[in-house]
């Protein structure tokens, strides 16, 4: 009996879907609240749920809302030598990089870290201009929404563009993954600690930190004494020291450490690039 009235339920739900669809919720909130509902009924998971949920969110967002602040870009002086620049490029582990002409508003090109492969075949670099291998930059304003943005970078195979405001000042950059991220949520990089770890050093005596690692773990490791009683993970801790919930770059200084945001979206710290200072 309870089984037939189980079925019964299930029916009249997916019914009230179907019905949805056909006729078209009347509006966005409440096509959220089926597909919530949905989840609760276990139609969906909740990682169905939350990409749905990111693409809707995608229409209402703007460039401004997940660029990467000009304060915070790693940029290349098209005057540079590979000698100079290299140590920026290595440190960053990004794959493109505005290259600058005297000052940062002055964005010559994008430089993709492959293009310089072949400086490891060269004895002699004298040569090198740099300018002969940037692609040209994309720019974008402020304002532009992020469902526009992701559709023009599919149709021009761009990865990142530079921001700029009213004025024609650069104002930030955003790539193809900042966009994703807010639809999909962390996308795993080169960067990412395995799963059974939670803190993984690096060969530069950093460390590469989740952003869910538990404090006591973190305090254990390192042996510190930070407080779990308000919050529970280093990702907490972090946003706690910078008073809002930090974008890719951002740098705070933590009780001796340097910790540097690598990868976060509009909900949480994903992965933390910590630094030892003066320990």
């Amino acid at each position: 009996m309870s089984e037939d009235r189980s079925t019964n339920g299930h029916k009249s739900w997916l019914d009230k879907l179907v019905q949805a669809f056909v006729h078209e919720p009347k509006n966005r909130q409440e096509l959220l609240e089926l597909l919530r509902e949905a989840h609760s009924n276990e139609v969906l998971d909740i990682e169905a749920l939350s990409i749905i949920e990111g693409a809707l969110q995608v229409s209402d967002m703007q460039v401004r809302d997940i660029m990467v602040p000009r304060s915070q870009m790693t940029t290349i002086k098209a005057s540079h030598s590979p000698r100079e620049f290299l140590p920026a490029v290595i440190e960053a582990a990004h794959s493109r990089f505005p290259v600058i002409g005297e000052s940062i508003d002055d964005v010559i090109g994008i430089l993709l870290a492959k293009d310089l492969l072949p400086l490891l075949l060269e004895e002699n670099t004298d040569r090198f201009n740099i300018k002969d291998i940037v692609r040209s930059p994309t720019f974008v304003p402020e304002s532009k929404r992020l469902n526009v943005l992701l559709k023009e970078f599919r149709a021009t195979r761009n990865h990142m563009a530079v921001v700029i405001d009213e004025y024609g000042g650069v104002s930030g950059l955003v790539t193809i993954e900042d966009v994703l991220e807010q639809i999909v949520g962390d996308i795993e990089d080169e960067h990412d600690v395995d799963e059974d770890s939670q803190i993984k050093p690096l060969p530069s005596g950093d460390y590469l930190v989740k952003g869910l690692t538990p404090i006591e773990e973190f305090n254990e490791h390192f042996e510190t004494e930070f407080s779990d009683e308000e919050f529970d993970t280093v990702g907490g801790l972090v946003m706690n020291a910078f008073g809002h919930l930090p974008k890719r770059n951002e740098v705070v200084e933590l009780d001796g450490f340097r910790v540097r945001v690598l990868n976060a979206d509009s909900r949480r710290v994903h992965l933390l690039r910590v630094t030892l200072v003066n320990r």
